[in-house]
């Protein structure tokens, strides 16, 4: 493609970016401009005021945090608080949008959906969760059926969720793998749990199969809801849990890459789950739930294994396995299937897609 375009790309809404309150959406986004500014393409970041990057400008919004999706799975209405920074972003996406070829979406939010066919340009949207609520699932289906192609998930098994599924693209995801250490052999044996601690992530099977296994449970991620986190210290006092905090991706590679698995235990269907392929990247095997998209990521029995949900005898007896696993393997898959590059050539083809059948 000789083609370069301009993009706009508009971040979550529920918190700064480089809080951690956004979860793997902060991750996709920077590295969704990385893939494509590597290509020649221009692009300018929308996000909350407080937001930091390193990766290009970023245009910070004043306004009130939009409530987090997962917090209201099931609901069947819209909720917009007073001086909304959704409905600032947007609004500042309207002003400028002729300076761009194309915006992209990575709220998972009803608002933006709804604006899609009033703008001039087109909007590319990113679905980051499964389907929570029929009043997103609804706007989902209208957004592609007005707009086709607008819409982006992870994996098949994030589309099924949603009513019209079948017309959702299917996009994977991408990450640096230069920023991420290849360890052949982790110095002690431990486990590692990435994530937002909350209790969709089910952290507490964690800790039950890390003092079952007597290994050492290291823990990433913000600490989103306290009275959990200290309820799993209450009930598991015999595990030996390590809080290591919310890191960069250069301090989260350095000390996940010294585990000998990582476990991901949610309690909801993971449209994706960007932590395995980080691991993947430092040569770490992935004992997931058999999950979401999760089942699309983890090979059985050679990048990790998975096993039933809820199932901490099955998570305690994959981890006796581990030997089984050849950490080059999982770093191969993630160079093969994950990496910038491949994941920028699907983002390019999309978009140049959108922009080409665009009708005002």
């Amino acid at each position: 493609m000789n083609k370069k375009y301009r993009l706009l790309f508009l971040s979550t809404p529920v918190g700064a970016l480089g809080s951690g309150i956004g979860g793997g959406v902060e991750l996709t986004l920077q590295n969704a401009a990385k893939a494509l500014m590597a290509k020649g393409h221009e692009v300018e970041i929308v996000a909350p005021e407080g937001s930091v990057t390193n990766v290009t400008k970023l245009t910070p919004i004043a306004g009130n945090s939009q409530v987090s999706a997962q917090t209201q799975v099931g609901t069947d209405m819209v909720v917009l608080p007073q001086d909304s920074v959704l409905e600032n972003m947007w609004s500042y996406a309207r002003e400028v949008q002729d300076q761009f070829d194309l915006l992209f979406n990575f709220a998972y939010d009803w608002l933006p959906l709804y604006l899609t066919p009033f703008f001039h340009r087109p909007i590319a949207h990113w679905i980051s969760m499964s389907s929570l609520s029929p009043v997103i699932d609804a706007m989902v289906s209208k957004t592609v059926k007005l707009c086709p192609q607008a819409i982006a998930v992870n994996t098949r098994a994030c589309a099924n969720t949603f009513s019209d599924g079948d017309r959702l693209m299917i996009m994977g995801k991408g990450i640096d793998v230069t920023q991420y250490n290849f360890v052949a052999k982790p110095e002690q044996p431990s486990l590692a749990w990435v994530g937002r601690i909350s209790p969709e992530k089910g952290l507490e099977d964690a800790a039950e199969t890390a003092q079952a296994t007597g290994l050492p449970l290291r823990v990433f991620g913000l600490i989103q809801d306290q009275a959990y986190w200290q309820q799993i210290q209450t009930d598991f006092p015999k595990a030996e849990i390590h809080y290591e905090g919310f890191l960069s991706t250069h301090e989260l590679q350095q000390k996940l890459g010294q585990s000998s698995a990582l476990l991901m235990t949610p309690r909801w269907i993971e449209a994706f789950g960007n932590a395995a392929i980080e691991a993947f990247a430092c040569g770490v095997p992935v004992i997931s739930y058999r999950s979401g998209g999760l089942t699309e990521i983890v090979r059985h029995g050679k990048t990790g294994f998975l096993v039933d949900m809820g199932s901490v005898a099955g998570l305690i007896k994959a981890v006796s396995q581990l030997d089984q696993i050849d950490r080059l393997v999982c770093r191969q898959q993630l160079e093969a299937e994950y990496s910038l590059e491949v994941w920028g050539d699907r983002l390019e083809k999309w978009f140049e897609q959108l922009i080409t059948n665009y009708k005002i």
